[in-house]
């Protein structure tokens, strides 16, 4: 990748006053509004069921074209890719959008329309990565181009189809130079638009940003309009990031981890207890039903977020597994608490340090509280330029004489939780009883992961569903789906009785 010359006739987006590097103002347009040569794409499917037809073009145009830093959650998802590289392609994710039935008729072309106006709508899709010197930049495009896979399949084929196309192009890395951040398809049957697949790149969205711009998708393909470009983008983002009030704002959460870092062990999980598997980084994902339920009768009994509950729950075995009495774990914090935030489509997501203490004297029911206000701690300071970041964990490191970093992640990847609406619980023979529908499989193996356990939770069909990625050297296989079955088994016992955190260990079934 190399650096790009400097032109003329763009908006300037430069910042000045310093902030994170590198810090001189740079004034790069994309001149002329044409789009960039677009690479060729392979579009075969394998995997039967279907098979392409062709790809079309995606034109968009929206305003302003210019260049500047990076966002602090940007950095900090290149700061990941770096370390996760040439496996990256982890980060990709997807999401597939039924057309809605009231729409009569659309056809692939109808999709291109409605999709470019919502590129067109928002900067984070016309964002590329330049690299000046090295450091990566936003690079914001007027007008471009995308390819736009068309799939026919049977009406019976067509969701099934649908999946394996988002898998197929979400298996592969981004450029992140020279390819926009989203990949795209259409399923149809007949001729008619059944399914929109879209797989994004992590540097321009998180999953929040993901879920609204299918959001406006769907709303393009109803009204034909995609709606007003909101009020901030990624680049009005990373200006106030570098403004005086943005430094003082990441300069407090980096007290607050100061604090924090001084105070845990070192890492979770400090030494390998077995041979690494090849590649050595697995991911097991149960399934449960059960687990759902578990989780919103504790919510409900101490009013609290299910997430803050399977913070809890997690706390507890990482504890029971490691015998640590202070867990410490580090959450994606989704950072929209604001009203400017909500809407914007970007990735703001960063770590937060969630620190509780795990006495085994204690029972479940007095660590939720404690987990309740470890998390708010967590969530209200989990914003914060990276670079300063990395400068502290070092500073603090050398301060400790020994490696700090608890590698021990938690994702709620959720958009929302069922809180408020109607819920009668079931009684506990039908919850015990409903564990037998639970599954569990294992979900990827990859080469590179830069943490040693890492979970994520998603809503599934067949209940809630909890991904445990782990280092199988510091966490064998078997322990894998030990520890997802006994966070089931610890949110079940919870449901309808008190757990002492010393019985805990028990919970997890070795390999």
């Amino acid at each position: 990748m190399t650096a790009l010359s400097e032109v003329g006739g763009a908006t300037d987006v430069g910042f000045s006053g310093g902030g994170a590097p590198p810090e001189r103002a740079i004034d790069v347009g994309f001149a002329g509004g044409g789009a960039p040569p677009e690479r060729a794409i392979d579009v075969g499917f394998a995997g039967g069921g279907a098979s392409p037809e062709r790809a079309i073009d995606v034109r968009f145009a929206g305003g302003r074209s210019g260049r500047g830093p990076l966002t602090w959650g940007q950095r900090a998802i290149w700061h990941a890719i770096g370390k996760t590289a040439p496996d990256d392609h982890y980060f990709n994710f997807g999401r597939v959008l039924a057309v809605p039935a009231r729409i009569q008729g659309a056809d692939a072309g109808r999709v291109a329309e409605a999709l470019g106006l919502v590129i067109g709508r928002l900067e984070a899709l016309r964002t590329r990565l330049a690299f000046v010197d090295g450091e990566p930049y936003q690079d914001l495009h007027s007008a471009g181009r995308l390819p736009l896979e068309i799939v026919a399949a049977t009406a019976e084929q067509a969701a099934d189809v649908a999946e394996r196309l988002r898998e197929r192009l979400a298996a592969t890395a981004f450029d992140y130079a020279d390819e926009w951040p989203l990949r795209a398809g259409v399923i149809t049957v007949d001729g008619t638009a059944g399914h929109v697949v879209l797989v994004f790149c992590h540097m321009a969205v998180d999953g929040h940003g993901a879920d609204l711009v299918v959001r406006d998708l769907r709303l393009a393909l109803l009204r034909g309009t995609a709606g007003r470009a909101p009020e901030s983008q990624p680049l009005d983002l990373a200006r106030w990031q570098h403004s005086p009030d943005g430094r003082r704002a990441g300069q407090a959460a980096l007290d607050f981890w100061a604090d924090g870092l001084r105070r845990i062990p070192p890492t979770m999980f400090a030494s390998p207890v077995a041979a690494r598997e090849a590649p050595p980084f697995w991911s097991g994902l149960i399934v449960s039903r059960a687990m759902d339920v578990a989780v919103r009768v504790v919510a409900d009994r101490y009013r609290t977020s299910g997430s803050t509950v399977l913070l809890a729950a997690s706390a507890a075995l990482v504890g029971a597994v490691t015998g640590h009495r202070t867990c410490a774990i580090m959450p994606i914090v989704g950072n929209r608490f604001t009203a400017g935030s909500r809407d914007l489509v970007s990735t703001l997501s960063h770590d937060g340090l969630f620190v509780v203490d795990v006495d085994p004297a204690a029972t479940f029911g007095e660590l939720v509280p404690a987990a309740w206000q470890a998390s708010l701690r967590a969530y209200r300071y989990g914003s914060f330029d990276p670079v300063a970041w990395e400068n502290l964990i070092a500073q603090v490191s050398a301060e400790r004489g020994t490696a700090v970093h608890p590698y021990c992640c938690f994702n709620d990847m959720r958009l929302v939780e069922q809180a408020g609406r109607a819920f009668t619980p079931p009684d506990e023979a039908e919850l015990r009883a409903a564990r037998g529908g639970t599954t569990f499989a294992w979900a990827g193996k990859h080469e590179r992961v830069d943490c040693r356990f890492c979970l994520h939770v998603t809503a599934e069909p067949g209940g809630l569903g909890v991904r445990l990625t782990a280092d199988t050297g510091y966490l064998p296989a078997g322990m894998i789906e030990g520890y997802l079955r006994g966070m089931e088994t610890l949110l079940v016992e919870a449901a309808y009785g008190e757990v002492r955190l010393a019985d805990v260990a028990a919970m997890v079934d070795s390999p």
